[in-house]
C-alpha cells in the first residue's frame, strides 16, 4: 500500500484521488478551499456531473482510504508519491500565469521528504518541469532531484464528466527528468490505474514512457492543439460553404469516408479548460507557429460570426430581444470556462440587442452571477442563438419561444421541421437549406 498525496481537489484532482484510493492505497487530498475539504471528508462531491464520482467518493471516505486537508504538512511528509493537478491560467497573449502552481510547489517543497516521486499532471509549456519545478523543489526542500526525490511530468488526458472511463481508455503518458524517475512513475501509475484493451493501438494500452519530460509535455499540447487547428479548419470550410450554396456537413461526411481525412465539426464556439487554452501554451514556446495562431483566431471569432449571421437573416438587432440558449461550454457539463456564451452575449450587446440567457444546468441566481439576464420560458423573444449543445435543446420548437422570427443554430442540432415558421440558419449550411420558411 502506498501513501499518496493529491494536490488540488478539482474536477480532475478529486476523481484521481478517488481512483488511487479505490486501488487500496492511502490517499490524502490537499486543497486551499476549506469548503471543498469539508465536503470531501463528509463523503459529498463538491461539484455535480462527474459520472460515478459520488459513489466512489462515498466508498473511499467510508473505508478510510481517502481524506482531505488544507495542510501540506499533514499530507506531504512521508508520501511515496505526490500528484499535482493545480490550475494554470493563460491570457490572450499566450502568457501563462504560474501563480497558483508556484505557490503549491513551494508549499510542497517545504514539506518534501526523501524518497518521494513528484508527478505534475497540469498541462504545461514544454520545458517547465525541468527548468521551473525541479529547481523550485530543490531550493525549497534542500534535497537533490534524481537522488533524494524524482520529478516527472504525466499529463491528464481526461474530460470532465467521464474521468473514470477516460483513465481506463487512454494510455498514461509519462516523461521523467532521469531514467530512475521514469521507472518510478511507471511502477506508480501501473499500481493505481487499470487499462482497457485497445486493439486499435500499435502497442498495448498502459503506461507509455516518452523518454523525457519535454516529450510528455509536448504530447499533451500537440494532441489538444491538433483539435483546435482541425476545428478552425472546419470553421473556415463552413464559412466558405455556407456563403457559396454548399452544405458543409455533407462535404465533411464525404471527405471522412476515406481513412486519411478526419475533419471535425464546425460550430459557434470552442470552449472549456483545454482546447482554447493549450494552443496558447504551445504558442508561448513556439511564437512562430502561424497555423496554430490563425486557427485560434478563427475559432475565437466564431461567436461574432454567428451574431453576424443572425443580423443578416433578421435585420437590425437594435432593441431586439435575443435569447442565447446555453451558458455552458459543452452540452451536459456545468462549466463555463472559456464558453462561447461570453463572446456571443458581448457581440449581441454591441449590436444593440437586449440579451437574455438560458441554461438548464444553471439557476437564475447562477446566471445572474455570471453577469447575464436569465430567460423565463414563455417570455417573448425576437430571435435566438443556440450556443450549447444541451440535449434539452434538440427537440426545441418555435412555438416554445413566443414571437421568435429568427434562429441561428450554432450547433446544428435542431430539427428543421420544428422551425418552419421562422428563418433558421446553421453555420456551414446555405440559407435555403437552413430553413423551411
Amino acid at each position: 500500500m502506498l501513501k499518496i498525496a493529491v494536490v488540488a481537489l478539482g474536477k480532475i484532482g478529486l476523481p484521481l484521488a478517488v481512483q488511487f484510493a479505490s486501488k487500496g492505497h492511502q490517499v490524502v487530498g490537499v486543497d486551499v478551499n476549506e469548503k471543498v475539504v469539508e465536503l470531501v471528508n463528509a463523503g459529498q462531491e463538491p461539484f455535480p456531473g462527474e459520472d460515478h464520482l459520488q459513489e466512489k467518493l462515498s466508498e473511499a471516505v467510508a473505508n478510510g482510504t481517502l481524506r482531505a486537508t488544507t495542510d501540506y504538512a499533514d499530507a506531504i511528509p512521508g508520501a511515496d508519491a505526490v500528484v499535482l493537478v493545480v490550475p494554470l491560467f493563460v491570457d490572450e497573449e499566450a502568457r501563462p500565469d504560474f501563480g497558483w502552481m508556484d505557490s503549491a510547489t513551494r508549499d510542497l517543497a517545504a514539506n518534501l521528504t526523501p524518497g518521494t516521486l513528484v508527478s505534475y499532471e497540469t498541462t504545461l509549456p514544454v520545458g517547465t518541469t525541468r527548468t521551473r519545478w525541479q529547481p523550485m523543489l530543490e531550493e525549497g526542500s534542500g534535497l537533490t532531484s534524481g537522488e533524494d526525490f524524482h520529478v516527472v511530468f504525466s499529463p491528464e488526458r481526461v474530460l470532465t464528466g467521464r474521468v473514470f472511463a477516460d483513465l481506463r481508455k487512454y494510455p498514461k503518458l509519462i516523461g521523467g527528468l532521469d531514467a530512475q524517475g521514469a521507472e518510478r512513475a511507471r511502477t506508480f501509475y501501473e499500481s493505481v490505474l487499470d487499462f482497457d484493451v485497445r486493439e486499435d493501438l500499435d502497442r498495448p494500452n498502459g503506461v507509455w514512457d516518452l523518454g523525457s519530460a519535454e516529450a510528455a509535455e509536448m504530447a499533451k499540447l500537440a494532441e489538444t492543439t491538433y483539435r483546435d487547428v482541425n476545428i478552425g479548419l472546419a470553421n473556415e470550410f463552413a464559412r466558405y460553404a455556407g456563403d457559396n450554396g454548399i452544405d458543409i456537413y455533407r462535404v465533411i461526411e464525404a471527405s471522412n469516408s476515406q481513412p486519411y481525412s478526419h475533419i471535425h465539426r464546425p460550430g459557434i464556439a470552442v470552449g472549456g479548460h483545454c482546447i482554447p487554452v493549450y494552443p496558447r501554451l504551445y504558442l508561448w514556446n513556439d511564437p512562430a507557429a502561424d497555423i496554430v495562431r490563425t486557427a485560434r483566431a478563427v475559432n475565437a471569432g466564431m461567436p461574432a460570426y454567428a451574431v453576424g449571421m443572425l443580423a443578416g437573416a433578421h435585420g437590425s438587432l437594435t432593441g431586439q430581444k435575443v435569447l442565447v440558449l446555453g451558458a455552458a461550454y459543452r452540452g451536459g457539463v456545468k462549466e463555463t470556462a472559456f464558453s462561447g456564451v461570453f463572446a456571443t452575449v458581448r457581440s449581441l450587446e454591441e449590436a444593440g440587442a437586449v440579451v437574455s440567457v438560458h441554461d438548464p444546468l444553471y439557476t437564475d441566481e447562477e446566471l445572474t452571477g455570471l453577469g447575464f439576464t436569465p430567460y423565463q420560458w414563455g417570455d417573448r423573444v425576437d430571435a435566438a442563438i443556440i450556443q450549447t449543445d444541451h440535449a434539452e435543446y434538440k427537440e426545441l420548437s418555435a412555438d416554445q419561444l413566443p414571437g421568435i422570427a429568427t434562429l441561428v443554430d450554432g450547433r446544428n442540432m435542431t430539427d428543421p421541421a420544428n422551425w418552419t415558421s421562422v428563418s433558421r440558419r446553421v453555420i456551414g449550411v446555405p440559407a435555403e437549406a437552413g430553413t423551411d420558411a
